[in-house]
């Protein structure tokens, strides 16, 4: 079974896609925005990946996992000035892991608002599925 994950304590999805999908024990994770509920966009690489982060949490929740199910993180920065800030946002959040998931880390020209610096997708595993 495949179930979308909209997770109601995030921002909504920008346009028709799920924040994240669950099947057959894997959850695959949209590229997240740094977009808090009251529409605000964090300052800031780290700030912005640190409330990614969160959501990413959030929506791992939603399928009944956590970041301990974390396979791959995929993220996107729009300069390298950004990287610094994004890598410590990302080992903090992994600090509690005990195996490290795969990685890649790109720079791209941009998002859909220049106040976005980083974008982050990932792929976890759940132990539970969502019915």
């Amino acid at each position: 079974m495949i179930k979308s994950l909209n997770p109601t304590d995030i921002a909504p999805p920008f346009a028709k896609y799920a924040h994240g999908v669950v099947c057959d024990g894997f959850v695959a994770i949209s590229g997240q925005l740094a977009l808090g509920l009251d529409g605000q966009i964090p300052n800031g690489s780290q700030a912005q990946s640190k409330l990614i982060f969160s959501n990413i949490d959030l929506i791992l929740a939603e399928a009944g996992g956590s970041k301990k199910g974390i396979l791959r993180i995929n993220a996107y920065v729009t300069d390298r000035i950004h990287m610094d800030g994004y890598m410590t946002a990302r080992d903090a959040w992994l600090a509690e892991i005990t195996h490290l998931p795969a990685s890649t880390l790109v720079i791209v020209n941009g998002f859909t608002r220049p106040e976005f610096v980083v974008e982050i997708e990932a792929l976890a595993q759940v132990k539970q599925k969502v019915i």
